[in-house]
């Protein structure tokens, strides 16, 4: 079959950079047929907010991992939608929490349905330099993600030593033998990689996906209606982020709406020209729903205003 869509996954723990990557991928495929499905955890989508563009096509697929079987007909039904609408490239961005070993089952299920529209390119994994160190040791989807990519691209290297760097590279190296590696800075890399076969290396089967109903992350998120100051935010941020793995959104400041990020220790805030009904924090928690009384204590202490958690 002629004309078959590109199909890239892209896969990358909590904070790593995907939507930084992506974002300059879109502007660089600005004149191509380009759509992205993007898979989060929450109940609402914050990324899919960050790319849109005018041209682009996105469906939003969240309440948990693409790979896990409770999406499975969600994410073949997103991907037989796409196939209908003659694009160039298709991008999947999954969640930072999905452990994406067994792609090809869904690759398959779309074959079955729809018949060899895909052309699967491979699956690019975005590896956090500052943070990868450390989750690789706690963490099993991150050393998924790894083990079934076919180009690594570390991000941050402008905030890591040379040392760091090397140690990095090793590691990668033990976990996958023969994904191309590529350093970034700001989520920028050679996008000569659209051309490459990137599947030449493949040298690990696929298996069965980690990712279960029963050991879905809970994911909370938190409204507030009024402007808040940047102080506050923080203090309260502060307090919470060791037992969240990630906490990111939009968060109406004192200098105007801020897209807020938090990775590890990590808080950044970035001001935003997009306008919001309400302030909206995504909260991923490492300790389940144990984390509901810390935040509502530690949101009374700093801020002490009502707000909504859902």
């Amino acid at each position: 079959m002629e004309n078959k869509t590109n199909l890239y996954l892209l896969t990358g723990f909590l904070g790593a950079g995907k939507t930084t990557f992506l974002t300059n991928v879109l502007n660089d495929l600005s004149k191509e047929k380009v759509s992205v499905i993007m898979n989060e955890f929450g109940k609402i989508g914050i990324d899919g907010t960050i790319i849109q563009r005018e041209g682009m096509e996105l469906v939003e697929l969240n309440r948990g991992s693409i790979f896990c079987s409770c999406m499975q007909l969600s994410f073949v039904s997103a991907l037989i939608e796409m196939a209908d609408r003659g694009m160039k490239y298709v991008i999947v961005e999954s969640s930072g929490l999905a452990d994406p070993s067994n792609i090809g089952e869904f690759l398959e299920a779309v074959k079955i349905s729809k018949g060899d529209v895909y052309d699967y390119k491979g699956a690019i994994c975005i590896i956090d330099g500052v943070n990868f160190l450390d989750q690789i040791e706690d963490i099993e989807t991150v050393e998924r993600q790894l083990k079934f990519s076919h180009l690594v691209v570390i991000s941050k290297v402008d905030l890591i030593d040379e040392n760091t760097l090397q140690k990095i590279k090793e590691k990668i190296r033990e976990i996958n033998k023969a994904a191309d590696i590529v350093e970034s800075i700001d989520g920028k890399i050679n996008y000569k990689f659209l051309e490459k076969d990137l599947l030449k290396s493949q040298w690990v089967e696929i298996e069965n996906t980690t990712n279960t109903p029963e050991n879905k992350p809970k994911t909370l998120t938190l409204n507030f209606k009024e402007t808040l100051e940047k102080k506050k935010l923080t203090e309260f941020l502060d307090i919470i982020k060791k037992d969240s793995y990630r906490i990111k959104g939009f968060f109406k400041l004192e200098d105007g709406w801020n897209q807020v990020d938090v990775v590890n220790k990590r808080i950044d805030y970035k001001l935003t020209d997009k306008n919001f009904e309400q302030s909206e924090l995504v909260i991923i928690s490492k300790i389940g729903a144990q984390i509901i009384r810390p935040i509502f204590d530690a949101w009374q202490k700093t801020v002490g205003k009502e707000m909504k958690l859902r």
